[in-house]
């Protein structure tokens, strides 16, 4: 994961007053929740995280582990992404960036928006305007050509 123009990790201590802020109520499987994702910049999926916290002994349901990433993704708590077909994807970073993901593997690593340039986009239609531009960059080992 990179966590290039990142912003900085938060303490836990800090939590509730995220999810206050973002007008969520802060119950107990909510802030292990959002501890664990807010820890550090990264992407995990609602399987991993319930299985992260299964194994550190919190009893919880998948349907509780969704519906809360639904609520923090809604309130801006977090961004919600869908990669490919097989699931979604949590990032605890919300500030404007792109993404690599590696095919191969399924992780994702952010990429800044310097790194990136577009010389043009089209025409937005009537009465409408760009609200955001999200970029995935699939990525898959190279092929080796004949000779190499």
């Amino acid at each position: 994961m990179n966590t290039h123009n990142a912003p900085a990790p938060r303490l836990a201590a800090d939590i509730p007053a995220r999810l206050q802020a973002c007008g969520i109520r802060a119950t107990a499987q909510r802030l292990q929740i959002a501890e664990l994702l807010l820890a550090t910049p990264q992407h995990l999926s609602a399987e991993q995280i319930a299985e992260t916290l299964r194994g550190r002994g919190v009893e919880v349901s998948k349907a509780t582990v969704y519906n809360t990433l639904n609520l923090f993704a809604a309130r801006g708590l977090i961004r919600q992404l869908a990669v490919d077909d097989t699931r979604s994807w949590f990032d605890s970073n919300v500030q404007p960036h792109y993404h690599f993901h590696d095919e191969s593997t399924g992780a994702l690593t952010d990429v800044a928006l310097p790194e990136v340039q577009f010389s043009r986009l089209p025409a937005v239609p009537a009465g409408m305007e760009v609200a955001s531009l999200d970029l995935v960059i699939r990525l898959r080992p190279a092929r080796l050509t004949p000779g190499s």
